[in-house]
């Protein structure tokens, strides 16, 4: 049998658990390939069975170029820069006129829709996006859009709410004593557990249909205020004050994420790909990631490597 060939252009935390889970229930069936630009990260896969080759897509190689020919599946995963995405810039032609490509996929972002006052957004709704990193994300969607119209390519976008899973929720940030309560008025905001990311991709890869958009998000969107009183409920923590968002002193990247409020309709993932999520709400999601902490604390070894990484 000839194996399919998954080559993930930036290896990070949503790659790293789509790869263990690929290896966990199609052990024989699959070789995953990727991009790091870390080479202790490269040789900590490489023990796991995962080739990762240091690569900066700023850097275009005719070795990047072949492999990329042997590639089935291509998942994009690389953050954008200010001109769009660099994996685009650099491979366009190549993935464009790969003949064994079956299935091309681009983690976007939900981000991407902007600032509605809390009002839902689909697939459908306009892109206007209110922040840098929101319209560096769609600079970098409509490229690959425009050419899959003049090439038609397997191309799937996924716009990724905001991602958690293990080792990345408020469950982290309340076990270290970082967790803040802060509140704005009628904001909210989806998530999407890591595993129903890996889960959607999976049933992509089974029922192909390119040209799609997927808004990938939970089913109840929350004030993040909610979801770090959970996560101590869940730790038996005390609540941290609320703190009002005027009074905060947030960053300006934190700040950024509450200048967007919106509720994204994840219908259509629903009706196309899977039936349900795994992880509807922040509840059946921390209560994974508390026993999930819980095991890997008893454990001497992961297959996710904890290092901070991107989507």
């Amino acid at each position: 049998m000839t194996k399919k060939i998954l080559f993930c252009f930036g290896f990070g935390y949503s790659c790293a658990h789509l790869a263990q889970m690929i290896q966990e229930k199609y052990p024989d069936e699959w070789e995953i390939r990727g991009t790091t630009r870390d080479p202790e990260k490269r040789d900590y896969y490489r023990d796991r069975g995962v080739k990762l080759y240091l690569h900066d897509a700023l850097s275009p190689s005719m070795d990047m170029a072949s492999r990329l020919e042997e590639a089935t599946h291509i998942l994009i995963s690389a953050p954008p820069d200010k001109e769009g995405d660099p994996v685009f810039r650099a491979y366009a032609d190549e993935i464009a006129a790969s003949k064994n490509l079956q299935w091309l996929g681009y983690f976007s972002t939900t981000g991407i829709y902007g600032n509605r006052e809390g009002r839902s957004v689909t697939e459908t709704s306009e892109v206007r996006p209110s922040t840098i990193r929101g319209s560096r994300r769609a600079e970098a969607e409509k490229q690959w859009l425009i050419l899959n119209r003049k090439k038609s390519l397997p191309l799937h976008v996924f716009r990724l709410s905001g991602i958690y899973g293990p080792d990345r929720s408020a469950i982290e940030s309340v076990k270290a004593g970082l967790a803040r309560r802060i509140y704005k008025e009628d904001h909210v905001f989806n998530r999407i557990h890591v595993k129903d990311i890996c889960n959607v991709v999976l049933k992509s890869f089974e029922k192909p249909t390119p040209g799609q958009i997927y808004n990938v998000a939970d089913d109840e969107p929350a004030p993040s205020h909610e979801i770090i009183a959970y996560a101590c409920e869940l730790m038996g923590r005390d609540l941290p004050p609320l703190i009002p968002i005027e009074e905060a002193n947030l960053v300006p990247i934190t700040m950024s994420f509450y200048s967007d409020n919106k509720r994204v309709d994840n219908s259509k993932v629903k009706d196309a790909l899977i039936e349900k999520l795994e992880f509807p709400t922040y509840r059946e999601g921390l209560q994974n990631c508390l026993e999930e902490s819980e095991k890997q604390s008893e454990q001497s070894d992961s297959f996710v490597k904890r290092d901070g990484a991107s989507a």
